[in-house]
């Protein structure tokens, strides 16, 4: 076996900035319907807001990733800082719903200019050796950033929503510093391939129908929902569940680990009117079941298909959803059970999708294909804006739960659609072991 090469500084420099960013990006993110609910704006708003948001996310990395190889990722990044800093700032001076919009946008913006450096960062700064640990440990920093950005903004609005977005613009401003004193960017073959032919080579790409029907389908029948449980979570979770009720179960199932028990369960909750409940967004992503169970999810599906393993992944995922909308109206504690569940089935289906495109793709083509994969997600994440107007349906006639119930319906469909895919298109040739 060949000896492990060394990762070089800027890899763990750059790992270190994603940790910061995630934490921005998703401290704002998750409680975002939360905040929008808080200023009396319907859940029509919310979902308009979210739709356009997550178009630019994963738009914009076609183009900032082109960008990226042609004038350096350092360049790039500070790009992306200047136009995070005024967005998030923004938010502290405007409370209309077109001044929210504008800065929610001006984020997504800058999130999508920022999205592809950091990986492309690990990529050339990795070889065979390491280029499996190098991934790994990228991982790692996005849900470790991901579950802290959330926790540490839910404290923080509970005392005021300025604090929470102020968090967020000065990790983006220590991410600026860091990038000027230590991210040296890292050496690489200069690029002077025009936007427009990546466009027209991603153009090409897609004229394989098959492949072009696989994206849409992900995008609709993966994507679509996949982003309606982080849409919609936080607000479901402190709006419909009893969050008094809850802390009481997490306080009573975390109290017998001495210390670190009670700690992080006065971690992920407040104080309202002398009752104690848990904070919607601080409970309400996948990042700190993704750390403790990526790993062996990883290590038993790998013995298994990729598409196969995919479509139980989406099962897994749809019995999420119900157990999450049955928190509504039985045990609160059950939102947990349900979000659990949906992360291992994000864990079967998100990592194992997306490298089984990389092994279909041919070899001179992987990058090209993982590029086009954004459209698919971009179709889904655009979509996924719907699922607010829906979920205000079901509050109006007293049933919240049932948009979830709606979810697991979409995922079991999913399944059935590319269990149907597999059978009559078949699946894609591997193009290289």
């Amino acid at each position: 076996m060949a000896t492990r090469s060394k990762f070089p500084p800027v890899f763990w420099v750059a790992n270190l900035i994603e940790v910061i960013e995630r934490y921005a990006y998703y401290g704002i993110y998750f409680g975002f319907g939360i905040y929008l609910a808080s200023l009396g704006y319907s859940r029509d708003q919310l979902g308009i807001i979210q739709s356009l948001f997550l178009f630019f996310s994963y738009l914009i990395p076609v183009v900032s990733g082109t960008f990226a190889d042609r004038y350096g990722f350092k360049k790039v990044l500070i790009a992306a800082y200047l136009a995070y800093i005024p967005a998030i700032l923004l938010l502290l001076v405007t409370k209309t719903f077109s001044g929210i919009a504008a800065a929610m946008l001006c984020i997504g913006f800058a999130a999508g200019i920022f999205k592809p450096l950091i990986a492309g960062t690990v990529r050339v700064t990795t070889d065979s050796t390491n280029s499996t640990l190098g991934f790994g440990i990228f991982y790692a920093m996005v849900n470790i950033g991901g579950s802290f950005g959330p926790i540490i903004a839910g404290k923080l609005r509970a005392i005021s929503w300025d604090y929470a977005f102020m968090s967020s613009a000065i990790a983006v401003g220590v991410m600026f510093v860091i990038t000027l004193l230590f991210y040296k960017e890292p050496p690489r073959k200069p690029v002077v391939e025009p936007l427009g032919k990546k466009l027209r080579d991603i153009l090409t790409t897609l004229s394989d129908l098959k492949f072009a029907s696989f994206l849409v389908l992900l995008g609709l029948f993966f994507w679509l929902p996949f982003w309606g449980f982080f849409n919609l979570c936080a607000l479901y979770v402190d709006s419909a569940v009893d969050t008094a009720a809850l802390y009481r179960s997490l306080d009573a199932g975390l109290s017998w680990i001495p210390l670190l028990g009670p700690w992080l369960v006065g971690l992920v909750s407040h104080e309202v009117d002398g009752v104690r409940r848990i904070l919607g967004e601080s409970v309400s992503h996948t990042g700190y079941i993704i750390m403790l169970l990526q790993l062996p999810i990883s290590l038993v599906f790998e013995r298994y298909r990729a598409l196969p393993s995919f479509v139980f992944g989406l099962v897994v995922a749809a019995a999420g959803f119900a157990v999450i909308g049955l928190a509504a109206t039985g045990a609160a504690v059950l939102v947990i059970l349900g979000i659990a569940l949906f992360a291992i089935g994000e864990m079967i289906t998100s990592p194992r999708i997306q490298e089984y495109i990389t092994w279909i793709a041919p070899k001179e083509k992987a990058g090209l294909y993982m590029g086009s994969n954004f459209i698919g997600t971009m179709i889904g994440a655009t979509l996924s804006g719907i699922y607010a107007p829906m979920y205000g349906y079901f509050e109006r006639i007293g049933q919240p739960g049932g948009a979830w119930f709606v979810l697991a319906g979409h995922m079991v469909l999913a399944a059935l659609a590319f269990t149907a895919f597999i059978r009559i298109a078949g699946e894609f040739k591997i193009q290289s072991e």
